[in-house]
C-alpha cells in the first residue's frame, strides 16, 4: 500500500490527546506574539472536526495581535461535512469581505481545511490566499484514524460527502498545506499534497490537535502568513 492509504502509527494516536488540555484551554491563554504585519487583512478561522469556535481562540488572538482581523467561522460544532454550514460559511465570507473591504485569507484546521479550499474553489475573487492545517484533502480518504467516528455522525460515507467539490483540486490563489511528519490522526502525504494541488507545503513537527493551539505552531502559523501577505494584491 502507498503512504496516502496509511493512518499513522497506532503509538502516535494515542499520544493525540496529550494536546487536549491544550485546546480546552485555548481561550484563556495570551497570544503568541510575532511580527505586526498582518495590515488589516482578514482571516477566517476553521475548526476541526468535533470542534467549535473556541478551540481556535488562541490562533484568532494570535491573528489579532499580529495585526489581521480573524473572524471565527460560526459553524458549532463541527461534526460533518454539511451543505447547510457550508452555506452560512458562504454568507460569512461574504460578510466579512463586505465589511472588512480585502480580499480574505481562510485557514481551516482539519475538517475545517475542506471548507476553507472549497470555500477558495468557489469563490475566488473574495479570497486573497487558503491555508490548510493537517487537512487530509490529498490522496485516500481513509488515510487517518477519523473516518469511522466521521461516518458514525454523518449520513454518509467519508468518501462520498454531500458537496460534489474535489478539494483536491487546487483553488486559483495561493494556496499553503501545513501539515506534521509526526501527526497521529492523517496520514502526513494526505495532508501535505502534491505540487499540482498546493503551493506550498510547511512541516510543523507537532501532534494533529496540537497545530491550532500549540504556541509554537500557532507562532509557525502566523510567521507563515506574516512572510506571505505583503505579496497578496487586491484585484
Amino acid at each position: 500500500m502507498s503512504d496516502d492509504s496509511r493512518a499513522p502509527p497506532l503509538f502516535r494516536c494515542i499520544t493525540e490527546p496529550l494536546a487536549l488540555p491544550k485546546i480546552a484551554t485555548a481561550p484563556y491563554r495570551r497570544p503568541v506574539l510575532t511580527e505586526e504585519r498582518g495590515g488589516g487583512r482578514p482571516v477566517l478561522v476553521l475548526p476541526g472536526m468535533a470542534s467549535g469556535d473556541k478551540s481556535t481562540a488562541l490562533l484568532r488572538n494570535s491573528l489579532a495581535a499580529a495585526g489581521y482581523k480573524p473572524w471565527a467561522g460560526g459553524l458549532g460544532r463541527n461534526l460533518t461535512i454539511s451543505p447547510v454550514k457550508f452555506r452560512n460559511l458562504e454568507l460569512r465570507l461574504l460578510e466579512m469581505v463586505g465589511v472588512e473591504r480585502q480580499h480574505a485569507i481562510i485557514l481551516g484546521w482539519s475538517l475545517g481545511g475542506f471548507y476553507a479550499r472549497v470555500l477558495a474553489q468557489r469563490h475566488p475573487a473574495k479570497v486573497a490566499m487558503v491555508a490548510t492545517l493537517g487537512t487530509p484533502f490529498s490522496g485516500h480518504r481513509k488515510a487517518n484514524h477519523a473516518w469511522r467516528i466521521y461516518e458514525m455522525l454523518a449520513n454518509h460515507k467519508v468518501d462520498a460527502p454531500p458537496l460534489p467539490d474535489d478539494p483536491a483540486i487546487k483553488p486559483a490563489m495561493h494556496t499553503i498545506a501545513f501539515w506534521s511528519p509526526v501527526d497521529g490522526i492523517v496520514s502526513p502525504s494526505s495532508a501535505r499534497g502534491t505540487d499540482e494541488e498546493r503551493d506550498e507545503a510547511i512541516a510543523l513537527p507537532f501532534r494533529h490537535f496540537e497545530l491550532g493551539c500549540s504556541r509554537r505552531a500557532v507562532k509557525q502559523v502566523v510567521e507563515a502568513l506574516n512572510e506571505r501577505v505583503a505579496l497578496i494584491e487586491d484585484a
